[in-house]
């Protein structure tokens, strides 16, 4: 079933901050918080593998929070208005593609679709009003 979230990058603190969402709108993790370590990746500090790779809290109508941490440590510089996205997650990869595909024409690819490590279709783009988008199509 097709879905919206809104993504939002933390430089350090997301589980801090999402262990206070969840005790707000009083529901739970739809999974166990990822951590950095479960990427893989070995150029990772022993710091920056405990940092949160991914969590997802519903809050409310259906709607689902999810969250990163973004450290500086991992080349990433958060300031106000680029530590939000809108995660579509589309019942297929044909209408992740079509969807995808729009929203880049006059806007910037962050990273093309392809398919990710969690077995999902990922890519990011922002739109040609600023505005940040992510999909993830779970392939079957």
């Amino acid at each position: 079933m097709s879905r919206t979230s809104t993504y939002l990058n933390f430089p350090g603190n997301t589980e801090e901050a999402f262990l206070f969402y969840k005790s707000v709108f009083s529901t739970q993790f739809l999974s166990p918080i990822t951590r950095m370590a479960a990427s893989g990746a070995p150029d990772l500090s022993e710091a920056d593998q405990n940092l949160v790779m991914n969590v997802a809290l519903p809050i409310v109508g259906g709607h689902v929070l999810m969250g990163t941490d973004a450290p500086e440590s991992m080349g990433f510089k958060l300031t106000k208005g680029n530590n939000v996205h809108i995660n579509l997650e589309p019942d297929t990869l044909e209408e992740t593609e079509r969807l995808f595909a729009a929203l880049s024409q006059g806007g910037k690819v962050g990273m093309p679709l392809e398919k990710m490590m969690w077995g999902a279709v990922f890519g990011s783009l922002t739109d040609q009003y600023g505005i940040q988008w992510m999909f993830n199509c779970a392939v079957q």
